[in-house]
């Protein structure tokens, strides 16, 4: 009787250790102490994103007169026989600038330019700066976007793979999201945010989900080609756990040998 109810409380302990205590699942847990002016002060830098070797700009430039900005846009315009201007913004090749390995663009008019490294507005700025007043009698509004932002999330997703945001912005709660959130058998309080730099340099960042807290780092914000890597928790550890080959031949001897010497014993006792 002793012997069955300590295989019943053995088996119950076993039961409880691989349940999900449940404090690990939800999120932003201590969201209402985060103070307003904290999550502000990171929204305001949102798609403010460094531009690195292999990236995809749309680049429009524009004012009150047209016709004088037309040359800084990379469209095709072609006269035609009446009076104003025919525009074709040809295909995808043709309307964007490609920042090549040394970090420059080919920009109509001005030629080459350096932006590796630079932020979104702050090229917005050089390329304005350049424009007037060498060119025009005032200054062009330039509007920057990029067409290749992407998010690499693999593992414990429900949907890993390739992420993209059109509009070249993306924060680390969309990007989840899009990837159809992390199972329940994900570590949410040890995300590895996988960066590399416009130097080519990598950083690895330790995210906690579970504290509201990251809402306040700067890499809230996603970078381009940025990478997130939700490993599994215990439980899923646990759960594909499987014996080496040399143990179970070892435990299957041992099994044998029990099972002969129970059958030697009774035999003695007959």
């Amino acid at each position: 009787m002793k012997i069955k109810n300590l295989l019943l409380i053995a088996i119950a302990a076993v039961m409880l250790s691989a349940c999900e205590t449940g404090k690990e699942v939800p999120y932003l847990q201590n969201i209402d102490q985060i103070p307003a002016a904290a999550l502000a002060s990171v929204s305001s830098q949102a798609g403010d994103f460094s531009i690195r070797p292999g990236d995809m700009m749309q680049i429009n430039v524009s004012a009150s007169n047209a016709d004088a900005v037309a040359p800084f846009n990379k469209i095709q315009y072609i006269p035609t026989l009446g009076t104003g201007m025919s525009y074709n913004v040809g295909d995808m090749s043709t309307v964007f600038y490609l920042v090549d390995d040394n970090g420059n663009i080919d920009f109509p008019v001005l030629g080459k330019l350096h932006v590796v490294g630079m932020t979104k507005h702050s090229m917005e700025d050089y390329i304005a700066s350049l424009i007037y007043p060498k060119y025009l009698n005032e200054r062009p509004n330039v509007e920057a976007r990029i067409q290749n932002f992407r998010v690499f999330m693999t593992g414990e997703f429900n949907h890993p793979g390739v992420v993209q945001a059109a509009n070249g912005r993306l924060n680390l709660i969309e990007a989840i999201s899009m990837a159809g959130d992390l199972t329940l058998q994900g570590r949410r309080d040890n995300i590895l945010l996988i960066r590399t730099d416009a130097n080519g340099q990598r950083t690895v960042k330790r995210i906690n989900l579970t504290d509201a807290n990251f809402m306040t780092m700067p890499e809230f914000n996603l970078q381009q080609n940025d990478m997130l890597y939700v490993e599994p928790n215990k439980y899923k550890r646990r759960s594909v756990w499987s014996m080496p080959p040399t143990y179970t031949v070892g435990v299957s001897m041992l099994g044998t040998a029990m099972s002969l010497i129970t059958f030697i014993t009774v035999l003695s006792k007959k």
